[in-house]
């Protein structure tokens, strides 16, 4: 049964008023991808009363009222993919298509959804209710933080928002904790001490060992303040060794508690093994259904949580560091529900989570004192700390791929490959290539210059080039014909227009041919997005190097795609501010022809090595990649 999203569901519950009453950006989908229905779920399963209003419109306070006034308090969530994120592309133009709403339907949600939502409902019920925001929304925005759409710096959003408290990171425990503590008659203004969690305070009531960062005053104004407070930020976001920060605003502080522990093996089972319905809501039928509900379906969650923690990826700011993963038997008994789905014809899409090869922590330090705060597990190379093990997972796989209706079980969640590359075993290597690669396996090298990659906190090229090369080893040892799909990102902080040619050289020397690319999108709470903003490093303040104008960007993109003969005009300009002229002509090293020689509108240089629907790379061919420019639940900008 869906949790209720009208007056009549509540009636038929017998329910006269609700505990909590979620405020969803996205369409109801009671699926464990999607926040609202967990949140909702884990509240259902600890006794209290929830209801939904998905995809409310704001232009009235009409849709805010339609369940009545909660008992407890409102929960604000805008949706699995920032607000912004999900309207505009990294260019700024507003996206046609919102894959969380029914039928596809852009515009279903506002800008800034957290914000309007609130004050919507401070509008509709005044300030009596208690409101809670959470989500990847909040999460990123706890602190003042740099806006790429309005090119400035906002202040936290609890702030902004009016909201009583912010949840941060994925949440079920916090909302438990509060919702316990409303249940037994507390004050929201007095709920100051929960891991997880973001509210306001006095000067005179700060924590005595509290760090205090630049205040908004100085990071809004100063960028080496910015830069500071973010890498002060950085090294806070351990559940274990985490300190209290505080940042002023005004006349008040934004005081973060450190993160909540991760759930416990036993508690992850627990919330993913909860009664979702596992569709979209049948309200949404006559639609067109709810495109999103198509790739998590027949999908499972492996685990939580990253320590590969790149630059540009906001996770480590959102789930932490420490892996958490779900019991074989968990996955099992979800796998054997999926099988008798009417739709399941035998194929299971993914096992994985953030990063699909990590089902534990990256050691056994990690558990007992905490994520290093001076040293990356997997950067400039992997930890001697490190605990690299795929037996685990390859067990799971096992498991899966042995149950009736069960045909093929294939890994789509990025596969962190240098962490693959540093296991001695090569077992599970095999079975990867032999059992679980649908045509082509997704990595994210995301480039090839070593400077670049530096600032992505990213592993060297010889890694990756190593990985391919092994890679094509195994499927040719195996008679297969499978083809490694590379992620690669254009205009990062510190690549110049000299390494996005050597990328495009790069490009042409393997016959790869991406359709589709990814221009880095400073999302908020990335340290990638501090350096854009501030072109520092925020851990070293060096200069760093930030392709920010419209027609270097569109400069560095158009390389990757030099063969687009759209892009043909763009190539050619860029190769001559390099002063690259031998990148243009007849020999097989030219990355164009002259404009004489492009006939038809198309050009014509390598044609011979390229075959209808695939191309060539370093001896297989791949097939096209999809599109870069969105983003996972719960992520910006994050690809293992």
């Amino acid at each position: 049964m869906f949790l209720p999203v009208s007056k009549a569901d509540m009636d038929k519950l017998g329910i006269s008023q609700l505990d909590f009453i979620i405020i969803s950006g996205d369409a109801y989908v009671d699926n464990s991808s999607f926040a609202h229905a967990v949140i909702g779920r884990v509240l259902e399963s600890h006794g209290y009363s929830v209801g939904i209003i998905p995809q409310p419109d704001w232009q009235s306070t009409n849709d805010f009222k339609k369940l009545g006034a909660p008992r407890l308090g409102f929960l604000v969530c805008p949706g699995n993919i920032d607000s912004m994120v999900n309207h505009y592309t990294v260019a700024k133009k507003r996206r046609s298509q919102d894959f969380y709403s029914p039928g596809g339907k852009a515009g279903l949600r506002p800008d800034r959804a957290t914000i309007v939502y609130c004050n919507k409902l401070h509008e509709a019920f005044g300030k009596k209710i208690p409101v809670i925001i959470g989500g990847i929304e909040a999460s990123l925005r706890r602190f003042a933080h740099y806006d790429y759409w309005s090119e400035k710096v906002r202040r936290s959003i609890l702030i902004d928002s009016g909201a009583d408290i912010l949840v941060f990171g994925m949440g079920e425990k916090q909302i438990i904790e509060i919702a316990d503590l409303l249940n037994c008659g507390a004050d929201i203004k007095d709920i100051k001490h929960i891991p997880g969690t973001v509210y306001e305070e006095t000067e005179e009531n700060l924590p005595k060992d509290c760090i205090v960062l630049p205040d908004f005053d100085a990071v809004s104004t100063d960028k080496k303040e910015y830069a500071i407070a973010t890498a002060k930020m950085s090294y806070e976001q351990d559940y274990i060794r985490g300190k209290v920060l505080a940042q002023k605003d005004s006349k008040k502080y934004v005081v973060q508690n450190p993160p909540s522990p991760p759930l416990s093996q036993d508690e992850l089972d627990a919330v993913y093994e909860l009664p979702y319905e596992n569709a979209y809501h049948p309200m949404y039928e006559k639609l067109g259904g709810v495109p999103a509900i198509s790739e998590i379906k027949f999908s499972l969650t492996s685990c939580r949580g990253c320590f590969g923690n790149c630059n540009f990826c906001a996770l480590a700011f959102h789930q932490g560091r420490t892996v958490t993963a779900r019991s074989h038997s968990s996955l099992v008994r979800e796998a054997e529900n999926m099988t008798k789905h009417p739709d399941f014809k035998g194929y299971i899409h993914d096992v994985g989570g953030p990063t699909a090869n990590f089902r534990k922590a990256s050691c056994e330090k990690q558990t007992r004192f905490g994520t290093c705060k001076d040293k990356q597990c997997l950067y400039p190379s992997p930890c001697k700390n490190l605990e690299v093990s795929h037996k685990d997972y390859l067990s799971l796989l096992r498991k899966l791929r042995q149950l009736p209706k069960v045909k093929k079980v294939f890994i789509r969640s990025g596969i962190r490959y240098d962490y693959l590359m540093a296991d001695k075993d090569d077992e599970f290597f095999y079975e990867l290539c032999k059992h679980h690669i649908s045509g082509q396996l997704r990595v994210a090298p995301e480039h090839i210059s070593d400077r670049v990659l530096k600032y992505m906190g990213k592993p060297t090229r010889k890694v990756y080039d190593k990985f391919i090369e092994k890679f094509n080893k195994i499927n040719k040892e195996i008679n297969k014909e499978q083809y490694a799909v590379p992620y690669l990102m254009s205009s990062h902080p510190g690549s110049t227009l000299k390494d996005a040619i050597a990328l495009s050289e790069y490009l042409r020397d393997n016959n790869i041919q991406p359709d589709q690319m990814q221009d880095f999108y400073p999302t908020p709470g990335s340290i990638s997005t501090c350096m854009y903003y501030t072109e520092l490093n925020p851990f070293t303040l060096e200069k760093v190097y930030v392709p920010k104008l419209p027609e270097e960007k569109q400069m560095q993109r158009a390389l990757l795609q030099y063969r687009n003969p759209e892009n043909y005009e763009t190539v050619k300009k860029a190769l001559l501010k390099a002063g690259r002229e031998d990148l243009i002509g007849y020999s097989s090293k030219c990355l164009i022809k002259p404009k004489g020689d492009i006939k038809n509108g198309k050009n014509s240089q390598r044609k011979g090595n390229l075959r209808k629907g695939k191309i060539e790379i370093n001896g297989a061919n791949r097939g096209s990649q999809r599109k870069r420019d969105k983003s996972g639940s719960g992520r910006n900008n994050r690809r293992g």
